[in-house]
């Protein structure tokens, strides 16, 4: 595979609009009829800090970060098209949103995702996050699993 370029941007870019209306398909799938209960936190007007992915010009991946508390920063609607996972373009937009957040101070990133989705928990896993009590509005819900990294 030829090189992956990595932007920042907002939630105003097309590209990653594109993207999230992927992802939110894909979401509506697995997560069936939950699903009305995770769309509601998962909103993207507003996100200052977002990036995406790009091989050659074709947007394959976003992620993005949103203030979750002091110093604290939240790691929202990853995703990478199906044909280009395995790749390792997740990991790269996962590192990049850790840069972005130490540059804006932030001492910690925190997530939630499906405790059925292997790829990404082991994603995070293999990233240093660690799981933690499920926080906020996911406290209650057993299919979820919530994660933790302290950035140095």
């Amino acid at each position: 595979m030829s090189t992956i370029n990595i932007i920042r941007t907002n939630s105003e870019n097309a590209d990653f609009i594109k993207l999230v209306s992927l992802l939110d398909g894909y979401l509506a799938i697995r997560n069936g009829d939950a699903n009305d209960f995770f769309a509601g936190y998962n909103k993207i007007d507003l996100i200052k800090h977002v990036v995406v992915a790009y091989h050659q010009q074709e947007p394959v991946g976003c992620g993005a970060i949103k203030l979750f508390a002091e110093g604290i920063m939240e790691v929202k609607r990853m995703y990478v098209v199906p044909e280009y996972r395995g790749q390792g373009i997740a990991r790269k937009i996962l590192q990049e949103l850790e840069t972005w957040a130490r540059e804006l101070h932030v001492t910690a990133c925190v997530l939630e995702t499906g405790k059925d989705m292997t790829d990404a928990v082991n994603l995070y896993q293999k990233s240093n996050y660690k799981v933690i009590p499920n926080y906020g509005q996911y406290a209650a819900i057993a299919s979820s699993i919530c994660l933790r990294k302290v950035l140095s």
